[in-house]
C-alpha cells in the first residue's frame, strides 16, 4: 500500500507541474483574444454610440464563426498529443502541415460567409443604419478570418508538442499592436482617415493576419524540425490523410457551435427583458469570460496530458491526467467564485460609472461564481474525453446540457417565474452542472475501459 501511496503521489505531482507549466501560457494566449476585443470596445467607447453599436453587433456572428471553425481543427491538438505519447514525433509535422490547407479554407468560407453580414441583420429586424454599419464591419473581420484559423491550428500543434510559450509571445505582441493601429486607424491620427468600427476591425484583421504567419514562420524554422518532420514530404496528400484529423474536429466544431449559438440565445433574452437587464447580463458575461479563459487554459492542458497517456496505452496515467485538470479547474475557479462573491459590487463599479447599472450588475456577477465552477468543469472534462479519443459522445452531452437545458431552463427562470436576468445566470448554472455531471460520468466509464 505505502508503494502504491508513493507512486500516486509521484504521478500525480507530475502531473499537476506539467498542468501548469502548459495551461498558464494557454490562459494568456485564449485571453489575449478576449482582451483584443475588450481593448477595441473601450477605445471606440471614445468615439460615438453609433460606432460602439456597429461594432458591438458586426463582432456577435463572425465570433460565432470563427469559434465553430476554431473547434473543427480542435483534431490537431488531439492526434499531435497521441503521436507524442506513442513517440512518433516524426509523424507530429505532417499533422501540422495537412492542418494548414484544412484552416486556409475553413478561413475562406468564413470570410465568404461574412460578406453577407447586412442582408442577415436586416433579416433579424435590427434597424437599416446599424444594419449597414455592423455589416461593413463583419465583412473586414472576414478577411481575417484565414489568418485566425491559421494561428489557432498552429498554436494547436504547440500545444500538443508541449511548447504553448511562443504562441503567447505572439499573441503578447500582437495585443501591442492592436492599440498602436486602432489609435491610428479609429481616431485618424498619423495622417490615417478616422474608420471609426470600420478601423477597429481593419486593424484586428491585419494583426491576427501578422500573428498567423509570424507563428508558422516560427514552427517552419524550428532548430529540430527534422525531429518533429515539418518539413518532410506529405505521404497520402493532405485531404485524405487528414481525415482523422477532420473527425475529431466535426465534434468539437459542433460543440462549440452548440455552446455559442445557446449563449447568443441567452443575449437575445436579455435584450427582450429590456436595456437595464441586457447590459448587465452583457458586463457579467464579460467579467465571466474573463475569468473563464482560466479553465480553457486548464482545458487545453489536461487534453494534451490524457492525449500523450492515451498515445502510450497508459489508461492508468490517462484518467489521472483528466480528473487531475478536473480537480485543479474546479479548486482555481472555485477561488475565483469566492472573490465574486466578496466584491461584486466592487468589480461592478469597474466597468461601469452608472449607479443604477453597477446596482444590476453587481448580484449577477456574485451569481456567476456559482456558474463558472460547473462550466468550467464540464470544459475540462469535455476536453479530457477528446484527448482520450472520443468524439461524437461530449457534443451528445452539449446538446442535451445547452439546447435541452439551458436555451428553456434560462426562458422559464426568467419570464414565467420572473426572475430577470438572475434567471439567465440561474439557467447557466443548471444546465452547467448537468454538462459536468454528464461528462464526468462518461469519463469514468472510459477511464475504466
Amino acid at each position: 500500500m505505502p508503494v502504491q501511496r508513493r507512486w500516486l503521489a509521484s504521478r500525480l505531482r507530475r502531473h499537476l507541474i506539467e498542468l501548469i507549466r502548459l495551461a498558464a501560457p494557454v490562459v494568456v494566449t485564449r485571453a489575449g483574444i478576449l482582451t483584443m476585443a475588450i481593448i477595441d470596445a473601450a477605445m471606440l467607447g471614445r468615439t460615438t454610440i453609433d460606432q460602439v453599436a456597429f461594432h458591438g453587433l458586426g463582432v456577435t456572428p463572425f465570433i460565432v464563426i470563427t469559434v465553430t471553425g476554431i473547434g473543427l481543427l480542435y483534431g490537431t491538438v488531439v492526434m499531435t498529443s497521441h503521436a507524442v505519447g506513442r513517440d512518433q514525433t516524426s509523424a507530429c509535422g505532417p499533422i501540422w502541415r495537412r492542418s494548414l490547407p484544412y484552416a486556409a479554407i475553413l478561413g475562406v468560407i468564413a470570410a465568404v460567409a461574412c460578406l453577407f453580414g447586412t442582408p442577415f441583420f436586416l433579416f433579424a429586424a435590427q434597424p437599416p443604419a446599424i444594419a449597414i454599419g455592423a455589416g461593413s464591419v463583419i465583412a473586414i473581420l472576414g478577411f481575417g478570418a484565414p489568418g485566425t484559423l491559421l494561428f489557432y491550428t498552429t498554436a494547436f500543434f504547440l500545444e500538443g508538442l508541449r511548447r504553448p510559450a511562443p504562441a503567447m509571445f505572439v499573441m503578447l505582441f500582437a495585443n501591442a499592436v492592436n492599440i498602436l493601429l486602432n489609435w491610428l486607424l479609429i481616431f485618424g491620427n498619423g495622417g490615417f482617415p478616422a474608420m471609426g468600427a470600420d478601423g477597429a476591425a481593419l486593424s484586428t484583421t491585419l494583426v491576427r493576419t501578422g500573428m498567423a504567419l509570424m507563428l508558422m514562420g516560427y514552427v517552419w524554422g524550428m532548430r529540430d524540425h527534422a525531429v518533429f518532420g515539418i518539413r518532410a514530404p506529405l505521404e497520402g496528400g493532405w485531404w485524405r490523410a487528414g481525415s482523422a484529423l477532420r473527425r475529431f474536429g466535426f465534434a468539437a466544431g459542433a460543440s462549440y457551435a452548440i455552446e455559442s449559438v445557446a449563449f447568443g440565445a441567452i443575449s437575445f433574452y436579455a435584450g427582450v427583458l429590456g436595456a437595464l437587464a441586457l447590459a448587465s447580463y452583457t458586463l457579467q458575461h464579460l467579467v465571466f469570460a474573463l475569468i473563464f479563459m482560466i479553465a480553457l487554459g486548464i482545458a487545453a492542458a489536461t487534453s494534451v496530458r490524457v492525449g500523450i497517456a492515451h498515445g502510450r496505452e497508459d489508461l492508468a496515467d490517462r484518467a489521472l491526467a483528466g480528473w487531475t485538470g478536473l480537480g485543479v479547474v474546479m479548486l482555481l475557479l472555485g477561488l475565483c467564485g469566492v472573490v465574486l462573491l466578496a466584491y461584486s459590487e466592487g468589480i461592478a463599479a469597474l466597468f461601469t460609472t452608472d449607479p443604477v447599472l453597477a446596482i444590476a450588475t453587481a448580484p449577477l456577477i456574485a451569481l456567476s461564481a456559482y456558474a463558472l465552477v460547473a462550466d468550467g468543469g464540464q470544459v475540462v472534462v469535455a476536453s479530457a474525453l477528446r484527448g482520450a479519443g472520443e468524439t461524437w459522445a461530449p457534443t451528445a452531452m452539449h446538446v442535451v446540457s445547452y439546447f435541452g437545458v439551458m436555451i428553456p431552463g434560462c426562458w422559464i427562470f426568467a419570464f414565467p417565474l420572473g426572475y430577470g436576468a438572475h434567471g439567465l445566470v440561474a439557467g447557466i448554472i443548471l444546465a452547467s452542472t448537468v454538462s459536468v455531471t454528464l461528462l464526468s460520468l462518461r469519463f469514468l466509464i472510459v477511464s475504466r475501459r
